[in-house]
C-alpha cells in the first residue's frame, strides 16, 4: 500500500448567515473515477476506512475526496446542532466543490443512508455539475435509522425524555454519551427512503456484517428490495461486525471499489 502524503484540510463555506458552517475536505487529485468517501454517524474523515481508500487511491493515481460532516472531526459547528438535512447540504456541497467526471460514492453506516440521498439529489438535477456518479459502495447501510433504528427502538422512557427536553444522552462504547436530539429525530423524516423504490441511477454494491449489532443484516436486505434490480449486489460477511474494519474487510472494501 503506498504510503503518499495525506493532503492537509481544506475548508468550504456551507450554508448562509447563522447557519453558515465551515466544512473540512481532503482532496487528492488523480484520474476517474474518483472515490468520494460519506462518513457515519459520529465518525470522521481520518479513520480506518477511510484512509485506506485514500492510500489506494494514491497507489493506483485515482482522485479521491474525503470530508466531515458540520460537528464532526475538522469542520466547524457543534454535533448537537446537526440533523441529516444539514449534513446532506455538506455532502452536496464538498461534492460539487471538489469532485470531476464520474464518482464511486463510498458510504458507511449513516454515509450509507447519505451516499442514497446523494444519488437522489444528483439524478433529480439532470446533467448539471462537473461531476456524476459511477457506483455506489454501501458499507453497513443506515438508511432511515433515526426513524427504524433509533425512535421506533427507544423505550416510552427515551422517547418521553426526548419530547420533553429536546434530547436523550445516548451511552457510547467508543466515548463520552452523546446527545440524540429531537431536531434529529424530528428532520430526519423528511429524508426517509425505504417506503419506496430508491433510483439511484448507477450500480451498487452493499457489505453488511452478520454480526453486526448496530445495523442489523436484515436493514441491509431491506434496502436491497428498495434498489432496481439491475447491477445491485449484496455480500453477507457471515463473522464481520458494523465496522468492518479488520484488514481482511478493507480488502473485500478495496477489491469492490476496484471493480469501477
Amino acid at each position: 500500500m503506498s504510503t503518499a502524503m495525506a493532503p492537509d484540510p481544506s475548508f468550504i463555506t456551507v450554508g448562509s448567515g447563522e447557519a453558515s458552517r465551515q466544512i473540512a475536505m481532503r482532496v487528492r487529485e488523480g484520474a476517474a473515477p474518483g472515490v468520494f468517501w460519506m462518513s457515519g454517524f459520529k465518525s470522521d474523515m481520518q479513520g480506518g476506512k477511510a484512509v485506506a481508500l485514500d492510500e489506494w487511491a494514491a497507489q493506483h493515481g485515482r482522485a479521491c475526496v474525503r470530508f466531515d460532516y458540520s460537528g464532526h472531526g475538522e469542520s466547524g459547528g457543534d454535533f448537537a446542532d446537526g440533523t441529516i438535512g444539514d449534513w446532506l447540504e455538506d455532502g452536496l456541497a464538498a461534492f460539487d466543490a471538489a469532485c470531476q467526471g464520474p464518482q464511486i460514492v463510498v458510504g458507511s453506516s449513516m454515509g450509507g443512508w447519505m451516499a442514497l440521498l446523494l444519488a437522489r439529489a444528483i439524478a433529480g438535477r439532470g446533467k448539471a455539475g462537473r461531476a456524476s456518479l459511477r457506483a455506489l459502495v454501501l458499507i453497513a447501510p443506515a438508511p432511515d435509522f433515526t426513524e427504524e433504528l433509533m425512535w421506533k427502538q427507544f423505550s416510552p422512557d427515551i422517547r418521553a425524555e426526548i419530547e420533553t427536553t429536546g434530547q436523550w444522552l445516548r451511552p457510547s462504547e467508543y466515548g463520552d454519551p452523546y446527545p440524540i436530539t429531537r431536531r434529529l429525530i424530528e428532520e430526519g423524516r423528511n429524508h426517509l427512503l425505504l417506503g419506496g423504490s430508491i433510483d439511484v441511477g448507477c450500480p451498487v454494491r452493499i457489505l453488511q456484517g452478520r454480526q453486526d449489532p448496530d445495523v442489523p443484516w436484515q436493514h441491509a436486505f431491506r434496502l436491497a428490495e428498495r434498489l432496481p434490480a439491475e447491477d445491485v449486489v449484496l455480500t453477507m460477511i457471515q463473522d464481520g461486525d458494523h465496522r468492518l474494519s479488520r484488514p481482511q474487510d478493507i480488502g473485500r472494501l478495496l477489491a469492490t471499489v476496484a471493480e469501477f
